[in-house]
Order: structure tokens, then sequence, then C-alpha cells
């Protein structure tokens, strides 16, 4: 008799079904409910940018580009790493030490290629906990073990928090800020404290920053421009991931870039054609006019949702690390509820609130994330539940 589930792997067994993903299907069952669970923006794609494809698409640009990129799109994010990075030197023929580029198919996509070619079997990854629901398991599929580092109840990583569980076997560190799903923001003595952990240990330290620009506690950078704070100013020992999907709305386009010591990159590439093989053509055209859009009054406008998500949680008695960048909030659910996160939102779910329970992201339960990437009617209908929740 056949039997389909032998065929299943060890590694697939390995990797749990997305708890956010349950959430949206379970958002399918009901009739009007207030989504507060989407990690994606909810303005469109700026017309330009729609433009930039839909023209690219009408030229007949519709093949495979070289695996690495549009040589266009690469040069500016050449120059944006240059400019932003003087610590950053470019790779040549003579450089074999600098950096490099990749145009990925989205940071996730730059996750899973930086991580199945730089660790695998007896290898440990350092994970903060909280973090992206990815991680754990793009480290499991590569055959290496993640190893969380507890963040409570602040969200900003120590060096005491890293040394506890470094071993000798440690090999990359996974670092994300503005962080999903606690919006928390490292400080600019954060970033630096990771860097130098990284390289006391001789460790990879890869960088998501895929929120970058949804960054309300930017501080100087060195030509005194305003920016997020990044590891990558004190150290080029590290893999930068960053894109286009959260800043541009482009979230389906699938378009991200990968910038990092050049024989890493080298090797990443040489993955690329078995995986993704390139980014989506049209997209690396869309990305390559959106570097010319100024996103900043939708950005004002997520730190106005930010403002009023913290302050109506206040009200209602929710424990809160104030949330510095993203569009999300990881408050604490009341204690004297007595519950777990996982059955608050299942009281949620009954009122029709959808939101995320903390242990899809955690080792906890004691928390649970909501995106304010929404508009503000849905966002207040969804806090106006919450607070009658809190009581």
């Amino acid at each position: 008799m056949f039997d389909a589930n032998r065929f299943i792997s060890a590694r697939a067994r390995g990797v749990d079904a997305s708890g956010i993903r349950r959430v949206f299907d379970l958002a399918a069952t009901l009739a009007d409910p207030v989504n507060l669970s989407i990690g994606q923006p909810d303005f469109d794609v700026p017309q330009a940018v729609k433009d930039a494809a839909i023209a690219a698409i009408n030229s007949g640009m519709n093949r495979y580009t070289q695996t690495q990129g549009i040589a266009a799109l690469q040069s500016r994010v050449g120059d944006l790493i240059t400019r932003e990075l003087p610590n950053w030197s470019p790779a040549s023929k003579t450089n074999e030490n600098g950096f490099a580029t990749l145009i990925t198919s989205g940071v996730s996509g730059g996750l899973m290629l930086a991580i199945m070619a730089c660790v695998g079997p007896g290898d440990e990854v350092l994970i903060p906990d909280p973090y992206f629901v990815m991680y754990k398991h793009l480290v499991t599929l590569a055959g290496a073990t993640p190893v969380f580092v507890d963040t409570y109840p602040d969200f900003q990583l120590t060096a005491a928090q890293l040394e506890a569980r470094v071993t000798p076997r440690t090999r990359m560190l996974l670092f994300n800020s503005p962080s999903n799903p606690t919006g928390v923001v490292a400080t600019q003595a954060t970033c630096q404290v990771v860097a130098a952990f990284c390289d006391k240990h001789n460790l990879l330290l890869l960088s998501d920053e895929i929120y970058d620009e949804f960054c309300f506690e930017k501080s100087p950078c060195h030509d005194g421009v305003n920016r997020c704070p990044s590891p990558a100013r004190f150290s080029d020992h590290l893999l930068l991931l960053r894109g286009f999907s959260k800043t541009y709305g482009m979230t389906g386009w699938r378009l991200g870039w990968a910038a990092g010591p050049k024989a890493i990159i080298e090797q990443m590439t040489k993955l690329q054609p078995y995986s993704f093989v390139c980014a989506p053509s049209m997209a690396q055209m869309g990305g390559l006019e959106a570097m010319n859009v100024d996103m900043s009054a939708q950005v004002e406008a997520y730190r106005l949702k930010r403002d009023l998500v913290t302050r109506r949680l206040a009200e209602a008695g929710y424990e809160l690390t104030t949330p510095g960048g993203a569009f999300y909030a990881f408050p604490k659910v009341p204690q004297k509820l007595g519950l777990t996160a996982t059955q608050f939102v299942e009281r949620a779910v009954a009122q029709s609130l959808l939101i995320i329970p903390g242990n899809v992201f955690s080792s906890r339960d004691t928390h649970f994330r909501i995106s304010y990437a929404c508009d503000d009617a849905t966002l207040n209908r969804g806090l106006d539940i919450l607070a009658t929740l809190a009581k």
C-alpha cells in the first residue's frame, strides 16, 4: 500500500508549519476580522516604481538576468554602501578582502543563501530571542543548531547574554534591527557591542536590516545624515541584508540585496542558480527606480501609528517596550489574566481580532505581536478589542 508519509524527510519534519500561516488560514473563516497580524505595508508601490517595471516588461525584459543581478542595480547598491559605510572598501582583483554585492530574491532569499553557504552540521548559530520565524528553521535546514539568546524584558542584546551562550562550535550570529516581532531598534552602543563580540570570537555576523528605513530612532552617521544604527558602522566582517519589500510596499516583488566579504558573496552567488536563479528581472528595474523615491511621508505616518499604539496600550494597562521601528508592537499579556499568550490570542480570535502569539517567535509564550501596518480605522478597532480583553 502506498504511504506518502514515508517519503517525507527528517529535514522536512524538523520544520514546523508557520504559526503566522495558521492565523492567515483562520482569517479566511471569519466574516469581518480585524486583522493586526499581517506584516506588510498597507500603502501601494509608488507609481514611478510600477511604471519602471511595466516599461521593463513592455520592452522585453522578461528573461533571466545575470544571477548576481543587473549591473545598474548592483552599482547603485555599491554606491549606497560606499557612501554610508566608509569603513567598507570595495572588492576588486587587487583587493580580495573588500566587499561584494548580490541582488537576491527578497531578503528571505538572501538569508537562505547566506546560511546555506556558511553553516552546516556541527555548527551553532546564535539567535536573539524573540526572533523572526524563519531564522531557526533555516538554520535547521542547513543541518546546524540554533542557540537562542534570551533578551527579555527590554529586547536589547548585551555582551553578557552573548558570552553565556557562545561555544567553540558557534559560527554565526543572526542579528535583526529594527526587530520583527518586537519593533525594538538596537542602540548605537548595542550595535558596537555586537560587532566587537563577533570580532572577538571570530564569528560571522549576519545583520538583517529589512526594516532600516522604518526606524524612528535614527542616529547621526559619519556624514551627518540620520540613519538607523547598524553594526556595519563598526565592522566589515559581516553580511548586510537589506531589501525593497517593506520600504516600498514591494512584498510580492521578491527583491533584496546582500553585501559582505567577497569570498562569502561569491559562494552565495554560486548557490543562487541552483535555488532562486536570479531576482525577477522586471522587479530589479523597479528597484532601481525605487532608490530614487522619497518614502519619508510613509515612514512618518507609521511613526504616528506607533505613537497611537503605545499610548492606547499603556492606557489599557499593557506592559510594552516601546517599538523604535518596523511596524510591530510586542506587548505582554496582563499577568492578572493568568493566561498564556496562546490562550489570550484564542480569546482575541473569538472577538474577531487576529494577532500572533509570542511562542511563534520565542521560547516564551508571554507576549503577542500586533502589526500596525493597516489603516487607522482598523487599528483603532483592534485596540478597542485589546482594551476590552485586558479587563
